[in-house]
């Protein structure tokens, strides 16, 4: 690895959120030289809705590392300021922007992204709900240096992790961020030193990671069980349910073998019938409350056999 004595690289650290800040800590733990970080502007956030920085600027600036917010990299000026850093390469992490061509040929080595999937599959902005979703027993991460493509390029490093039948995304997320953080140390010394060459990906089992919508997390009761259970921990904590105009979210739920119309109570204790099995909620969160057992839940709200939800 690079912290037992690799090349030291002149890198540009490219992200945004939290899954992003592992990595840029564990290339800094390395020993290189991370001379700028790009990161998405801040936004509102809070009730106050104040300009927050992202994770990933806000651990920059901590760090006292020069941060850039552009909106845009296709103009010729962020372009010419991309390659008077004169890095060996970048490093992309959840950034939320496109690199033009220009920008991935500027440094020496290219631009490397860690990506939260077992490429081909799952190419794209959601792949660790979507893995989740499909049910898939296994997910991982991938070193890629990119290319103009939609995570088309070739693949430096790859390591898988099984998905547990619990697991939540959240839960994913924590354990593919300090994978990608270790990966990505190893793919730039590989790299540099010329001891790793990267790879065409598969043409075989291409899979998108569309993009969360909205409309997505309420919960589709006509699933079987399982399907049902797959969606409340892909989209962990968003999922949701409405009764009596109070909507409702999920956050844990075991499966029961019971029979019913979907999305209808079968019990006063929230064991709801689906498109086949029945799910029991365990645990949730109403409309601007804080999470509770489900025991705590019916305290304050009676939920009888046949309610449909």
């Amino acid at each position: 690895m690079v912290g037992g004595g690799g090349a030291k690289l002149k890198l540009v650290f490219m992200g945004t959120p939290d899954f992003s800040v592992a990595a840029l800590k564990a290339l800094l733990d390395a020993g290189h030289d991370v001379v700028c970080v790009y990161s998405q502007p801040p936004r509102k956030a809070g009730r106050g809705q104040k300009l927050t920085p992202s994770p990933v600027h806000a651990f920059a600036q901590s760090q006292g590392i020069e941060v850039r917010t552009p909106t845009s990299l296709k103009g010729t000026d962020e372009q010419t300021a991309f390659a008077a850093l004169s890095v060996d390469a970048a490093v992309v992490v959840a950034y939320g922007l496109l690199l033009p061509q220009a920008v991935l040929d500027a440094p020496r080595l290219g631009c490397f992204n860690i990506h939260a999937s077992l490429l081909p599959r799952w190419r794209g902005a959601a792949p660790i709900q979507r893995a989740i979703e499909a049910g898939d027993a296994k997910t991982g991460v991938t070193i890629m240096k990119m290319d103009a493509g939609l995570d088309t390029g070739d693949v430096v490093l790859v390591e898988e992790t099984p998905i547990g039948p619990r697991q939540t995304s959240g839960e994913l997320f924590d354990v593919l961020a300090v994978m990608g953080a270790r990966l990505i140390v190893q793919a730039l010394d590989g790299v540099a030193s010329g001891q790793l060459t990267p790879k065409l990906q598969p043409a075989d089992g291409v899979t998108y990671a569309s993009k969360i919508d909205k409309s997505e997390t309420r919960i589709d009761w006509t699933q079987p069980a399982q399907a049902v259970s797959a969606q409340v921990r892909a989209f962990y904590p968003l999922a949701w349910f409405e009764v009596d105009g109070l909507r409702v979210r999920v956050l844990a739920l075991t499966i029961e073998s019971a029979h019913g119309k979907p999305g209808v109570t079968l019990d006063d204790r929230l064991l709801v019938a689906c498109g086949e099995g029945a799910v029991r909620l365990v645990r949730v969160q109403p409309a601007g409350k804080a999470a509770m057992d489900a025991g705590a839940f019916l305290n304050g709200h009676l939920i009888l056999v046949g309610t449909a939800l």
